[in-house]
């Protein structure tokens, strides 16, 4: 069980939604320490604007990724924006930004603006033997991840 901070899908809204107020997507980490993930990384990052859309983090994001945690945090999630509904693309599934066992990934429709409805109005997948899988709202979901 993860825990996600509200401060956390807060300021992650405004960032989306700023992007998206260019017409673009956004992508970020989220970082635990033990079970509250209370860190959102916004990496540099390079958008692509619609009807194109697309991101990514440039080689400085990859950098600011790298050493942006220390030893008692770990990265749990991945959450980004969609222009659209909130699923999971065939280059979210191709690029992973994280890929262990039990990884997260948020997509955020409507160019963040789904985040004002909470995380339920989000998609969320879970890595599973090396797919991603669509965790539903319901049982397996309340299992995975809550909002503190």
């Amino acid at each position: 069980m993860i825990h996600i901070s509200e401060t956390v899908l807060d300021e992650a809204r405004s960032f989306f939604e700023d992007c998206g107020a260019q017409g673009c997507e956004g992508t970020a980490l989220i970082a635990a320490k033990n079970d509250l993930a209370d860190l959102l990384v916004i990496p540099d990052q390079r958008a692509t604007p619609h009807p194109r859309c697309s991101v990514e983090v440039t080689d400085k994001g990859k950098r600011q990724l790298a050493t942006a945690l220390g030893l008692d945090r770990t990265y749990v999630a991945r959450i980004h924006s969609h222009p659209g509904l909130a699923l999971h693309s065939d280059t979210d599934d191709r690029n992973p930004s994280l890929t262990f066992e039990g990884a997260l990934s948020v997509v955020v429709p409507f160019f963040g603006l789904g985040l004002r409805n909470g995380l339920d109005a989000c998609a969320l997948y879970e890595l599973r033997a090396g797919r991603w899988v669509l965790v539903e709202l319901g049982p397996d979901r309340v299992r995975l991840v809550d909002i503190r």
